[in-house]
């Protein structure tokens, strides 16, 4: 049986539960819509979610559903939950976000004194598959450089957009890091850049000479006076660049070059990375580049590159 996602269906009126529940079951789904602002599309997952275990739990106890059965559920009946979706061929994914949104429930039922149950938030979400980092190639971050804004009327919002992709790619920087910058950080001639990242880290990389050059070309002409402690890339009308409009002009770049769709903006972060360690770069030193708290999470670059060197000898050793 393949694997899914979801039950085609999403009504909640036929669920074999009383009316204190339901009534319960709305004013949640309530909340997540108005207090939580949760969109249409997670709150159809929501109720998928939902529906999925309350049928379960019919089931599984041959009774109507109401707060007292939710009660009394041990940790061995959300166990038979699982085992019972594992059964059905649903994925871990899939798995780890129904536990998130059943223990949501039931947290939101001891908020609002319907019950108890201690069983619940002791339930192991699946172990998901670590998903490997999706790096660019050398020519296309290349060519992406030498793309980016091109289609702007304006030369100054062109070379703002190189200047900001230079900085990621050949810094390793998240976006939300570059966009942080500063003029003062970026003094001229400087050899480094300071950043702090996720967790208050500090941490230092090297200022290539290149990223310097696209930095310089952009504040040339930029039109907005740009203060020493505030943002240094400036949207269209002065004030800090948000990260859409550069991830906008990534998704232009796609279809320019014919990138894949996983070419993002922290793609070219994941591409520095890649990129060093294909240079002989060792992983202690991309790990502090990166500002990654453990090695472990820089390691996975070494499959990408093995990945790598086994496409490159598939194609072109005479023997493969």
């Amino acid at each position: 049986m393949p694997k899914r996602e979801r039950d085609s269906a999403v009504d909640l009126s036929g669920l074999p539960t009383d009316a204190s529940l339901r009534k319960q079951i709305d004013g949640w789904l309530d909340w997540l819509a108005y207090g939580k602002a949760f969109s249409a599309h997670t709150l159809t997952a929501y109720r998928i979610d939902i529906r999925h275990f309350l049928w379960f739990v019919n089931k599984h106890t041959g009774a109507e559903v109401t707060l007292a059965v939710l009660k009394d559920l041990s940790l061995r009946d959300f166990r038979s939950w699982l085992a019972a979706r594992h059964a059905e061929n649903f994925t871990a994914t899939s798995t780890a976000r129904a536990v998130s949104v059943v223990r949501g429930f039931f947290r939101y039922l001891e908020k609002h004194n319907a019950l108890e149950n201690a069983a619940v938030h002791h339930i192991r979400t699946p172990k998901l598959p670590k998903s490997l980092p999706k790096a660019l190639s050398e020519d296309q971050s290349l060519d992406s450089l030498g793309m980016v804004g091109a289609d702007h009327k304006d030369e100054w919002v062109q070379l703002r957009d190189v200047a900001l992709l230079t900085l990621i790619y050949g810094c390793g920087l998240r976006i939300s890091e570059a966009l942080a910058v500063t003029p003062s950080q970026i003094r001229e001639g400087a050899m480094s850049l300071t950043l702090t990242g996720k967790g208050n880290k500090q941490r230092m990389v090297p200022l290539l000479p290149q990223v310097h050059e696209a930095i310089a070309a952009y504040r040339k002409i930029c039109p907005y006076g740009l203060e020493a402690k505030e943002p240094l890339f400036r949207g269209a009308r002065g004030k800090p660049m948000r990260p859409e409009i550069l991830q906008k002009e990534i998704r232009n770049l796609r279809a320019a070059l014919g990138l894949p769709e996983s070419a993002t903006p922290h793609a070219f972060r994941h591409s520095f990375a890649t990129h060093l360690l294909a240079s002989g770069g060792d992983l202690r030193t991309i790990q502090e580049l990166l500002g990654h708290a453990d090695l472990s999470t820089t390691q996975r670059y070494t499959k990408v590159d093995h990945e790598r060197l086994l496409i490159a000898y598939q194609k072109a050793h005479p023997r493969a």
